[in-house]
C-alpha cells in the first residue's frame, strides 16, 4: 500500500474495507481543486485509520490540508483519488441520497461560528435535528434534555444564543451535533473564537463523549490544547500527514 508522507499508522494498514472495528478509513485519497497549471492538490496520498471511540486531532498551519480531510472523512466531499471508507463501508460507493442519510443518523457536526438559529432557545436548537428527521415530541423532548444535561446545560434550556456566552454557545452545538446519537463526531476548529479557558472546557467535553459513549471524534484545529487532549494527533503540511504523536 502506498506511503503517506510520514504517518506510521500506513505501514500497520492492510485491508481498511475489511477492518470492521476501523471506524475511518482512508486509502491514498487525494483531493484536486482547479484543473490545469491553477489545479491545487489539498489532500495528497493520505492512508490512515481512526479506531471507533478515539479521539483524533488533525492539525497544521492554513492551506495543509486538515479541514479537507475532514470533509472527505466526513463524506461532505468526495475525492479526486483514493478510497474513503467509513464503519467499512466506501463512501463513493453510495449514492447522494444514502450518504444524506448517514450524516444524519451517524455523523454530528460542530463548527467554529456555533450555526446556531437566533431566534430558537438552546432546546428549540438541539432538538431541530430530530425535528426534521421526524421524530415524535415526546422522545424529541427527552433525547433533547439529556443532551443538554451531558454539557452542562440543562439550566439554560430557554435561553436563546443572544442570551449565552461564546463557551456556552458551543456547548449547544455539541449538544445539537450529539442528539441524533451518532457514532462519528466531527469538529472544525471547534474552538476558534473561545478563550482558553473556555476552550479547554469544550476540549474536555469533547475527550468525555468519546471516552464514556465510544463515540469516534475527529477535530481539525490549531489550538494545540485541544490537540494534546486527543488520543492521537496527526500533523500535516501540504496535504500530507507528515508526522504522528499519541
Amino acid at each position: 500500500m502506498p506511503d503517506n508522507g510520514g504517518s506510521t499508522m500506513a505501514s500497520q494498514t492492510t485491508s481498511p474495507a475489511a477492518n470492521g472495528t476501523a471506524a475511518l478509513a482512508t486509502e491514498s485519497v487525494a483531493r484536486d481543486f482547479g484543473q490545469g497549471d491553477s489545479a491545487v492538490r489539498a489532500v495528497d496520498g493520505v492512508t490512515v485509520q481512526i479506531g471507533r471511540g478515539e479521539f483524533v486531532a488533525l492539525v497544521g498551519r492554513s492551506g495543509s490540508g486538515k479541514t479537507t480531510l475532514l470533509n472527505l472523512l466526513a463524506g461532505l466531499d468526495r475525492p479526486s483519488a483514493g478510497k474513503v471508507w467509513f464503519e467499512g463501508r466506501e463512501l463513493s460507493q453510495m449514492p447522494e441520497k444514502e450518504l444524506v442519510g448517514l450524516r444524519r443518523e451517524k455523523i454530528g457536526f460542530i463548527f467554529q461560528s456555533f450555526g446556531l438559529i437566533p431566534l430558537l432557545s438552546a432546546f428549540e436548537n438541539v432538538e431541530l435535528p430530530l425535528h426534521i428527521g421526524g421524530v415524535s415530541w415526546r422522545d424529541r423532548r427527552r433525547r433533547a434534555n439529556q443532551a443538554l444535561e451531558l454539557v452542562g446545560l440543562q439550566g439554560r434550556a430557554g435561553h436563546r444564543p443572544y442570551e449565552l456566552s461564546g463557551g456556552e454557545q458551543q456547548r449547544v452545538a455539541i449538544a445539537r451535533a450529539l442528539v441524533a446519537g451518532p457514532s462519528v463526531l466531527f469538529a472544525d476548529e471547534p474552538t476558534g473564537e473561545l478563550d482558553s479557558v473556555t476552550a479547554e472546557s469544550i476540549g474536555g467535553i469533547m475527550r468525555e463523549i468519546g471516552a464514556s459513549r465510544g463515540v469516534t471524534v475527529v477535530t481539525a484545529t490549531h489550538d494545540l490544547m485541544l490537540a494534546d487532549m486527543a488520543d492521537r494527533r496527526l500533523q500535516m503540511a501540504d496535504g500530507r500527514i507528515t508526522s504522528e504523536d499519541s
